[in-house]
């Protein structure tokens, strides 16, 4: 086990089934597609892959299924030098995600959750010695919410700092709210919280000042190519610009500014620096196909390498 975690990831895992198309299919409609590949991950794997690709100490706390897909999942941490002691086999299979990536480099995804749904608050228990070694714990919304919630009583018990990613999006109870020290949403995500158009920026600060009176603390909101808008309660406002890239697949991009941005907190960063990191690390990640294998590894001048 490691000692002394900088990032403890509690979330999930999935194999990623990728259909690559020039369009979607209509109703009804058998549409070929040019090419298929599969890879590792899950919102919460993919995090945890980032954080650690930049030189983060990282363990993951997730459920892997008794199938093949868990054995290869399982070696996959390894190899990313992610802290397997809270890694469990669950009864099922592991989850999988099919995800149909558009010519312009969009995306939709669809989540079979398997294992994850068995990551239950009695795990977090059991694994108590784990949780209270870390200096950030970031949370996502594929597992069981309870376990969240647990997760969530359990970081305030030992004052550890919460990042949150609402997605999957669906609407949070406002007592999880009020505990969670770092929103990081999209735009969808955040629409669908507070039911509010997020269109434009102001539109999007509007929505966000929103999250703000519900108790939250800081709220990112992750704007793909317009980049990404940090609040606060003390009305603070800072909007960092997108990055002018040829974006080939956007699937993971979310992730990847999430595991970002819980290394360089975690390090110790402004939370200007650390988002403003955490938004060109995303910029690379489109840059390339896949979710995981798109993540750069260790870069010290990410910023100045996507600007260049």
């Amino acid at each position: 086990m490691v000692k002394d975690i900088d990032v403890l990831v509690i979330g999930s895992n999935v194999m990623d089934l990728i259909s690559y198309v020039e369009r979607l299919p209509h109703k009804g409609e058998t549409v070929e597609a040019p090419s298929f590949e599969m890879g590792f991950g899950g919102k919460g794997a993919n995090q945890a892959v980032a954080a650690s690709r930049l030189g983060a100490r990282v363990a993951m706390l997730t459920c892997v299924g008794n199938d093949g897909f868990g054995v290869k999942t399982r070696a996959n941490f390894v190899a990313n030098h992610i802290d397997i002691s809270g890694v469990l086999t669950g009864n099922q299979s592991n989850g999988v995600a099919p995800i149909f990536v558009e010519s312009n480099g969009d995306n939709r995804i669809l989540i079979v959750q398997g294992a994850n749904t068995e990551l239950t608050p009695e795990v977090l228990l059991d694994k108590i010695d784990l949780i209270k070694q870390a200096k950030v714990i970031v949370l996502q919304q594929e597992i069981p919410m309870p376990t969240n919630i647990k997760a969530i009583h359990l970081a305030k018990k030992y004052n550890i700092p919460i990042i949150y990613n609402p997605a999957p999006a669906h609407k949070l109870p406002l007592d999880v709210l009020q505990m969670v020290d770092y929103l990081i949403p999209n735009e969808s995500e955040l629409t669908a919280i507070t039911n509010m158009p997020v269109s434009t920026v102001q539109e999007t600060k509007s929505a966000a000042r929103r999250l703000l009176s519900f108790g939250v603390a800081n709220v990112i909101v992750t704007m793909g190519e317009r980049g990404a808008l940090w609040m606060t309660a003390g009305q603070k406002e800072t909007l960092v610009d997108g990055q002018n890239v040829n974006a080939i697949d956007t699937t993971g991009a979310g992730d990847a500014f999430v595991g970002a941005f819980a290394h360089y907190f975690a390090q110790g960063e402004s939370l200007d620096a650390a988002i403003a990191q955490a938004n060109a690390y995303a910029a690379l990640s489109v840059m390339a196909r896949g979710t995981q294998k798109s993540y750069p590894n260790i870069c010290s001048h990410v910023t100045k390498e996507v600007q260049a």
